[in-house]
């Protein structure tokens, strides 16, 4: 095997300048999809983590047919079946219990419509950070009469921290709700679409607020790792009452992301699909080349004793060596640039006003890391191993078939 091993890396480079092309080629074939695959999912991370850790949480109980109505009539409260999901499961690090209803919110002569979040303020920053997104004032703490607001919301009613915010709404079951609170601080979300419509009330402040003492519309869950969401919704499902309750993902609670992330990445794969063809016919024409050019070798091989099978291997080895080349090369060039952009995310919004406006319209901010994965290098030499792998079986065919006599004479 060390005999063919050698034989197929000295062969490779009798003719240098073909072996240079044929790698290149790859080369370029392989940096073109780590790089594009890596913006791909880094973006696409980006916006889940502005939207799904910002605020929804990777799944979330409701009340049975809650999310379709969301009116806060349909409102539950905490029970110790419930509340008992956390300790026996330890991917759910906790429960945060909410309370969310939409309402008129008004400073002066100045209007908007909010959607009001009653939550627990110590669990909600464990979730989400919320804490961390203060950009003036300071957290609100559990049991103030006071108000969390958006940066968008401050921005669209003029309002600013130590201003008195009204709220109006319908309160649970028709009641009347109406309210005055001192805004503490202002939070800053990565998703324009969050910034423009949030409030935050502690949870109960908000249940005076809608007169619903000690209700929930939703419980978020905070989970150790989203990799096992599958089996935390199964653990969910086992031991919830589903003919009262709901359980859903962030896939259930947003399929217009979903599905736009489907659509991009369907392209993504059209356009890598191309990319490979072409490459693969690339490839396939430097093998027909190189078959055609060393029959007589081949044939001299044969003569002298040499094995058909050997030989295939010999040949084998010779084009996965050049696909591996190729595909090493391209991602040893490929790193330093997914690393780059790793580190230093490509930011729309200072590139142009109308790119970030425009970024803005689909609810999240326009920045674009790449992501590192490693994953992605390793499938792309996957790739191009089966790629050459199968397009080894032409010589090998050809020197199945080759009479030794015949090659020699032509």
């Amino acid at each position: 095997m060390s005999t063919l091993f050698k034989l197929a890396w000295r062969n490779i480079w009798r003719n240098k300048r073909r072996t240079l092309i044929t790698i290149a080629s790859i080369l370029f074939a392989v940096f073109f999809a780590v790089f594009m695959q890596s913006i791909q999912r880094g973006a696409w991370g980006k916006i889940m983590d502005n939207v799904v850790n910002f605020y929804f949480g990777y799944a979330q109980i409701h009340t049975k047919g809650y999310w379709e109505e969301q009116s806060i009539n349909k409102s539950f409260e905490l029970t110790d079946e419930i509340n008992q999901l956390a300790d026996n499961s330890p991917d759910i690090q906790a429960l945060v219990p909410r309370l969310e209803s939409y309402a008129l919110a008004a400073f002066e002569s100045n209007t908007t419509g909010v959607l009001v979040i009653g939550t627990m303020p110590q669990r909600e920053a464990g979730m989400t950070k919320l804490n961390e997104r203060v950009v003036e004032g300071t957290y609100f703490q559990e049991g103030e009469s006071a108000v969390m607001v958006a940066a968008g919301v401050a921005e669209n009613l003029e309002i600013k921290v130590g201003d008195t915010l009204v709220v109006v709404s319908q309160g649970y079951h028709g009641v009347n709700a109406a309210g005055k609170y001192p805004v503490k601080g202002i939070v800053k979300f990565g998703s324009p679409e969050l910034n423009k419509q949030m409030i935050y009330l502690p949870l109960k402040t908000a249940q005076e607020f809608y007169g619903a003492p000690a209700l929930h519309t939703s419980l978020a869950l905070q989970i150790s790792d989203k990799g096992k969401l599958p089996e935390i919704l199964s653990y969910l499902k086992t031991n919830l009452d589903t003919s009262a309750y709901e359980v859903m993902s962030w896939e259930e609670l947003m399929p217009e992301m979903v599905q736009a992330r489907e659509v991009d990445t369907a392209g993504n794969k059209i356009i890598l699909f191309i990319l490979y063809v072409i490459i693969t016919f690339g490839i396939f024409g430097t093998i027909l080349m190189m078959t055609k050019e060393r029959e007589y070798e081949f044939g001299v091989l044969l003569s002298i004793g040499m094995k058909r099978g050997a030989m295939g291997l010999m040949i084998w080895l010779e084009i996965v060596m050049l696909g591996s080349l190729g595909a090493l090369a391209g991602m040893i060039f490929a790193f330093p640039l997914v690393y780059y952009f790793y580190t230093h995310p490509v930011d729309f919004g200072k590139i142009s006003e109308d790119m970030k406006a425009a970024y803005e319209k689909f609810g999240f901010e326009p920045i674009f890391p790449a992501a590192l994965e490693y994953s992605i290098f390793g499938w792309q030499a996957i790739l191009i191993l089966v790629i050459t792998s199968i397009l080894a079986i032409y010589p090998m065919l050809k020197i199945r078939k080759l009479k030794p006599v015949e090659a020699m004479r032509a």
